[in-house]
């Protein structure tokens, strides 16, 4: 069958004229992905595993499979297509550099029937869910598909680099020839997990202009919101400083990449689940696989902020119903948070250089969604880093009265101590004073010296010398009482109770000297 180089304006199957072309039915388009997936994935597996090359990146792989099967394909019930497989050797090493071994790959996809999502979005895409919540498939354009091609080398660097990203984790490039038209898909992460149950759920760019819900989105029964009903319904999420500190690290590290890359209009969906509510839809056959089987690394959010780029172990806390969200908070809710960068396969190209000048002719250039992508990505961070994320700061008034008073009750205690500390010396001193003045009193009263000396008298020698010498020795003590207390009253405690010196005549001071 020959293919058609045509791409259909959104990614929905559509004829592209002829009488004999045939719109593959949904049931058609699964089936074919499964089976084109399994077997171009399948015979991967026999390729020698080494480094990949500048190449590796631009090779593309296709098969033709005809409903009656042929001696390489097998037969199958679904219309006959061609299934094209984008540069297999460097996906293969992306799924390998994740944990994702070629059996669990094709087992998530192949395995059990897909599952197509209710609500897409905005987007003409189609989606599919595997039933064990691991991955995505998204139909793309022909723009978008060509330009992640482009991509694959800055991506491949970025993924070595830095495995802990919140951007879209790509798995897989494929393309489906079927009826007439081309179905080009891309495999991604799912973020946010069907088995629990999103309360709220946006998408958030950081701009004003016409980011409301519309009356039909709102009436749906799990709509999406934008950037001015998430300011309208929550204040702000609060997360503790680390994890704070890790979200808007990754944020940053993840918007300065798709700057390098030229990137904008990228969004990041948020889901939020509050534990307070027992509104719970756990359940389904993916379940035991996703706690048993397959772990896809990086692929919670707290993995993606929080990984630290080694084996693919599950965390402690891999089998709870936190299901790898980020614990947070909103008033007195306990909220759990997914979240992950989506559309970024949207470049600042001429025609969206076009649609930001005419928009910012009729309204203010900074406030649409459309923007340069340094500007583009400022404003995504200053939104995201002060409205919608918010750290829990500490109570500091009262742990710092608590300081204050406790610094209070050490010095007032240290004075008290102080003041008993002093009086006691005191009175110490003033007890070893009294004694030594007693001694001193009974020293003098036994000495067979006389206490005065006659004037009519001479002085013997001998006697003189001693007197001085017992004299002396007490001023010295007294000399180093009056040291020790400092105090006037003791100075003339012992002035007092010096022995008095005699009086003597001038012929008898030449004993003296």
């Amino acid at each position: 069958m020959s293919s058609t180089t045509d791409e259909t304006g959104g990614g929905r199957p559509q004829k592209t004229g002829g009488k004999d072309h045939k719109k593959p039915t949904a049931e058609a388009l699964r089936g074919a992905i499964q089976l084109g997936i399994g077997y171009t994935v399948g015979n991967l597996t026999s390729k020698p595993d080494r480094d990949v090359l500048m190449q590796d990146f631009y090779v593309v792989e296709s098969v033709f499979l005809p409903s009656e099967g042929s001696n390489l394909t097998p037969a199958h019930h679904y219309p006959d297509f061609r299934f094209k497989n984008y540069a297999p050797l460097a996906f293969r090493y992306f799924r390998e550099l994740f944990g994702i071994k070629p059996d669990d790959y094709l087992y998530s996809i192949c395995k059990e029937p897909l599952i197509e999502l209710s609500n897409p979005g905005a987007s003409s895409s189609w989606f599919y869910l595997t039933s064990d919540d691991e991955f995505i498939i998204k139909t793309v354009q022909h723009k978008e598909a060509e330009f992640l091609q482009k991509l694959l080398p800055g991506y491949y660097m970025n993924l070595n680099q830095n495995p802990r990203t919140l951007l879209p984790k790509f798995y897989g490039l494929y393309c489906i020839q079927c009826g007439g038209v081309n179905i080009r898909l891309v495999v991604m992460n799912n973020i946010l997990p069907r088995s629990l149950k999103m309360h709220y759920k946006y998408d958030l760019k950081g701009s004003t202009y016409k980011r409301r819900a519309s009356r039909k989105e709102r009436g749906k029964s799990c709509p999406t919101f934008k950037d001015l009903d998430f300011q309208e319904v929550h204040e702000g999420l609060y997360f503790d400083a680390d994890t704070y500190s890790a979200l808007m690290k990754t944020l940053q590290r993840d918007c300065r990449v798709l700057e390098s890359f030229k990137i904008m209009d990228y969004s990041l969906l948020l889901g939020i689940h509050v534990l307070d509510r027992k509104m719970r839809g756990r359940g389904g056959r993916g379940d035991s696989k996703r706690q048993g089987g397959q772990r896809v690394l990086y692929s919670t959010a707290r993995e993606s902020i929080q990984g630290d780029g080694k084996a693919a172990e599950p965390l402690a806390d891999a089998d709870d119903d936190t299901l790898g969200g980020i614990p947070a908070k909103h008033k007195e809710e306990k909220l759990l948070i997914f979240l992950g960068i989506i559309d970024i396969l949207q470049s600042y190209r001429f025609i969206k250089k076009v649609e930001h000048s005419w928009k910012a002719l009729v309204h203010d250039g900074d406030t649409v969604s459309v923007h340069r992508p340094n500007f583009y990505a400022d404003r995504f961070l200053k939104f995201m880093g002060g409205t919608v994320f918010k750290k829990i700061h500490p109570l500091r008034g009262a742990s710092s009265r608590r300081k204050k008073s406790s610094i209070y009750c050490r010095s007032a205690s240290q004075e008290v101590l102080s003041t008993v500390n002093e009086e006691s010396q005191e009175e110490r001193r003033a007890q070893s004073l009294e004694k030594l003045e007693n001694i001193n009193d009974t020293d003098i009263h036994s000495s067979q010296k006389p206490d005065v000396i006659p004037s009519s008298t001479r002085l013997d020698p001998a006697i003189s010398a001693d007197t001085l010498s017992s004299a002396s020795s007490i001023d010295d003590v007294k000399t180093e009482l009056q040291t020790e207390n400092r105090t006037s009253s003791s100075t003339l405690a012992l002035e007092d109770s010096a022995p008095p010196l005699p009086s003597t005549p001038e012929s008898d001071l030449d004993v003296y000297l």
